[in-house]
Order: C-alpha cells, then structure tokens, then sequence
C-alpha cells in the first residue's frame, strides 16, 4: 500500500518560507567539550513537503527541534541563517519566538502516549494551544476544537474531546496531536515519525490528513522519518542525513537514482516481495561521510 501521490510544487522555490544555512547542534559531553549533534545541515523550504530521513542518531530530530526552539537544556544552537518568513529565529526576542511557537510554526511528535498531558481531557489541551496564540470567547473556542478534530477525521469530536489520552487508540492520539498543531493556523508544520507507531492502515489515514491539510492550507511540511520507501511515495524533496550531515538532496521521484554511498545503501536494506535476498544486506559505512567536506548535498 503506497501513500498519497505528491502534490505538485512547481512554485515551492519561488519564495522560501524557510532558509536554513549551517545549522550546528551540540551538546556538552561528560567533559565539558562540545560534542555537535547536527553538524552544517542547509536547505530551504517552500510550501511543500519535505522529508528528512536516516537512521537513529543522524541529527533528524533535532534538526527539527533546533527550527522549533525546543532543544535540550545546554544545547549550542548556532547557524549562519535561520530565517522563518523574513524572522531571524535565532536573534529574534524570545517573546516572539514563544509566539510563533505552536502558533505559525507547529511540531508533532512521534508518540502521543508521551506528547499528550495524561490528566488532561484532549479537546481541553488543544484549547489551550489556540488560548496560548489569539483571544477567543469560550462559546467560540469549544467549536474551533470541534472543527479541528473533524479536519483530521474524527467523526464524533464533541465525544473525543472529552476523553482522555489514555482512553484513545494510537491513531487516533496521533489524530488529536495534529489537530492540536493545526488549531492556530500553522504556515510550517515539523512531523516527526508521526506514523512510526500505527500500523499501515492508520498510516495511510494520518498521511492522506496531512496531505490534504498541505494542499489546502498551502502549508510547508517537514516530514521526519526514518521510512525510506514511505518518503519517497509523500514527500516531494528528499534529505538524507547521516551522522549530523546531509549526505544526499534528491528529488522523491529520483530516490532510486540516488548516487551516494549511503543511500544506496539504505535503499539496498529495504526488503522486497518476491526476492529473497540471502543472505541478507548490511550498511557498510565509511568514515569519510561523516567529516566536514565529504560528499554533502547534491
């Protein structure tokens, strides 16, 4: 089962909603020394979908938590330009990146059994998300939480905000958790792994939502994933990191033609019906793509 076609893009450069140069992530290891995470990371973004993908440790995540501001206490966040819509995100006030926080830019995360309060109702915590970003009277304020759950598919929104998350399937939290991000209108939206945990069907559910809610918002998406196939088949662009640096930038449609190393590799890992591969494939790494000037993007 293949995910959702792309949406056509042709004018995603036209205008970038967002510019990334040399973003550097690093944290300080047991020593004091920095130790960087994300290491000269550069790409734009328009209003399309762009997936990041890797494996564990390659600097995804916190790429996407370094556009947020979400990154850990003691993190080193610097980079020659991180422009969101003309705001320079690392020297703006710190009010104004609280506001567009959850209000023009949003991030889902991969797991609302952690994401979501558990002592909260759920239509309750995605009212405080809309409260936290404009001034609504209550009467208003319970019906923009219905439509936002009807938005992402939820058939019964009044009966789903009063429950809690425990009371809820997986697919349906990862449901909650996007409508609580699109409330207040987001213009980027981060997903990260926001399927890793649903089985297929309910991962064709939640993608076909957040293609739709692209198209017709006209909205940017970083999609974070460690799915190689199911990029491919979502996403528009492709980056491929590895040990903190984008080894590869290819088109989704090219994936296959991909010429480094590592992606390669990646692509070859996959397994395919009716070609038993024996025995089976393995990552060979090199040293050299995780240095300063090897590879980089193309």
């Amino acid at each position: 089962m293949d995910a959702p076609p792309p949406s056509p893009s042709a004018a995603s450069h036209a205008s970038p909603l967002l510019t990334v140069q040399d973003l550097r992530v690093a944290y300080p290891d047991r020593e004091g020394k920095l130790a960087q995470v994300v290491r000269g990371v550069s790409f734009t973004l328009g209003r399309e979908r762009l997936g990041i993908v890797g494996e564990s440790g390659s600097g995804k995540s916190q790429t996407g938590r370094a556009i947020m501001g979400l990154t850990a206490p003691g993190a080193q966040v610097t980079a020659a330009r991180l422009d969101f819509a003309g705001i320079d995100l690392l020297r703006c006030p710190e009010r104004q990146r609280r506001s567009l926080r959850g209000g023009r830019i949003a991030m889902v995360l991969q797991d609302p059994k952690f994401a979501l309060d558990p002592v909260m109702r759920i239509g309750e915590q995605i009212a405080e998300t809309l409260r936290s970003h404009a001034r609504v009277p209550a009467h208003a304020l319970r019906q923009r939480v219905y439509e936002s759950l009807e938005a992402v598919g939820i058939e019964d929104p009044a009966r789903m905000a009063r429950l809690y998350p425990h009371e809820v399937s997986g697919g349906m939290g990862q449901r909650a958790m996007i409508a609580m991000m699109l409330i207040a209108g987001p213009e980027l939206l981060i997903a990260d792994e926001p399927t890793s945990a649903l089985d297929v069907t309910v991962q064709l559910q939640v993608l076909a939502i957040l293609d739709r809610l692209v198209r017709e918002r006209g909205m940017g998406l970083i999609f974070i994933s460690h799915d190689l196939r199911l990029v491919s088949s979502f996403c528009d662009r492709v980056l491929v990191m590895y040990a903190g640096r984008v080894v590869e930038e290819i088109a989704a449609a090219d994936l296959t033609k991909a010429r480094h190393p590592y992606t390669r590799g990646l692509l070859n890992c996959l397994p395919r019906l009716g070609q038993p591969q024996h025995p089976l494939p393995t990552l060979e790494r090199q040293a050299a793509w995780g240095e300063e000037h090897a590879g980089g993007a193309r």
